[in-house]
């Protein structure tokens, strides 16, 4: 027997549940399916359960670093309590969000969802018909084509860990590496990072990026650069990291960080005739399959000028609910959309690099500087703090700002608000700001 639908989504993580809530709202019969527990990956297995480690994690930090200052004593983290914080955080949601879907008329559904023609889907042994069908699958670990990969842990498992191990070695100098790392030095596991690139966090100012691997080397983080990772090997005691040098690194456990792509391999996207590439399903403006009219798709798994970020596929949840229902009249707009590493110090941009700045033929000044003799760095001891900002002639636009320091992911914010609703460098330079405060930094930025 077919079942059939005017909205079927499929991944139930923050892109699709905005579209099914919406188009249910709208009065359209909806189901959801999934392969995974309810909530998606930033609720359960990325960024929310990461901040709570980073939080406590801060504490340690915070501690340390007023060692002298009128702070005595050291705090240590407890791995299994702090793991049984986080889980009151993620074990929950997957039963209320299928409680509140069923409640609103939604059809709740689950298992691997595969195209069998442009509007069909089988799930399981059923067959179901979407007039819309909506691929909001996110995105897996990048396969590193390794020897020995089936032993590399991902992300997932790291914030599934019982016990915290004593010597970590990550793949790769992304995000994922370093917040992990920090979180872990501070937690008393030995770590190394591995990038097989000549700088990390590639799509970071390259400045704050050099002070904040400063930083983390200074904890005892080993950071290796121009390093390719070629094989991981079972040992007697764990694991060894072999790489294209020659070079062996022992770890009790090997951590995937080498970036992800969208998750899409077992859809059986050629079934339904739906265009697709490295960067994940091709759409238009509208966030509609260029190739099949009846597909749209939102978040990680779409090809966009979007980043893969949370609030983007919130956004672009929105986007696609409103073109279902009313037609295609609605784009996303990505303009001003941040980026943070939670590091200690925490990493932050908006807007353009110089290097992208300078490729856009654009003119400006660069207002760059380290910031540990601040205030608002000192009355907290902190060593690796500094900002960057780039301002265009004439216009006073600001084009891209870039942020390192305990408050970045805070004060990053004004700095969104500025471009996306194009505040001048006199607009914020004339605002009053609260004092002290972090956030009254940004008036000798600009």
């Amino acid at each position: 027997m077919v079942k059939e639908f005017d909205v079927i989504v499929i991944g139930v993580g923050m892109a699709g549940l905005n579209i099914a809530r919406r188009t249910r709202a709208a009065g359209k019969s909806v189901a959801v399916v999934d392969e995974l527990p309810y909530g998606g990956t930033c609720m359960l297995r990325g960024c929310d359960p990461k901040k709570v480690l980073v939080g406590a994690a801060e504490v340690i930090d915070w501690q340390r670093r007023m060692q002298g200052n009128g702070i005595v004593g050291q705090a240590q983290i407890d791995w299994g309590e702090l793991m049984q914080f986080k889980r009151t955080f993620t074990d929950n949601p997957p039963k209320m969000l299928e409680k509140s879907l069923s409640k609103s008329g939604i059809t709740t559904l689950y298992g691997s969802a595969q195209f069998i023609d442009e509007n069909t889907l089988q799930i399981g042994d059923e067959t179901f018909v979407g007039e819309n069908i909506v691929i909001a699958t996110g995105a897996k670990p990048r396969p590193l084509g390794i020897s020995g990969e089936e032993f590399v842990a991902t992300s997932t498992d790291f914030l599934e860990l019982e016990e915290l191990p004593e010597r970590l070695v990550f793949i790769g100098g992304g995000y994922i590496s370093f917040e992990f790392a920090h979180i872990a030095n501070r937690a008393g596991a030995q770590v190394t990072i591995l990038h097989r690139g000549n700088r990390p966090l590639e799509g970071f100012d390259a400045d704050l990026v050099a002070e904040l691997t400063t930083a983390t080397e200074e904890l005892g983080i080993d950071v290796q650069l121009q390093v390719e990772v070629t094989a991981v090997e079972q040992s007697n005691e764990g694991y060894v990291v072999q790489t294209a040098d020659g070079l062996r690194f022992d770890a009790d456990l090997v951590i995937h960080g080498a970036g992800r792509v969208p998750a899409i391999d077992n859809l059986n996207l050629e079934k339904a005739g739906i265009e697709f590439g490295s960067q994940g399903i091709i759409v238009n403006e509208y966030l509609q399959s260029i190739s099949n009219p009846a597909i749209y798709a939102a978040g990680d798994v779409a090809a966009t000028d979007g980043i893969p970020l949370t609030p983007v596929a919130v956004t672009e949840g929105i986007v696609v609910a409103n073109n279902i229902l009313n037609g295609n009249e609605r784009s996303a707009d990505y303009t001003g959309t941040p980026s943070v590493v939670f590091t200690i110090p925490a990493l932050a941009r908006v807007g353009l690099t110089e290097a992208e700045a300078s490729e856009q033929g654009l003119k400006f000044t660069v207002n760059h500087q380290q910031t540990s003799s601040w205030y608002s760095s000192r009355r907290t001891n902190e060593k690796h703090t500094g900002f960057k900002v780039l301002v265009e002639e004439g216009t006073e636009r600001i084009l891209g700002a870039h942020l390192l320091g305990a408050h970045a992911g805070e004060v990053i914010n004004m700095f969104v608000l500025a471009i996306r609703h194009n505040l001048t460098a006199s607009d914020l330079k004339r605002t009053i700001y609260v004092h002290p405060a972090e956030s009254s930094d940004i008036s000798y930025m600009v």
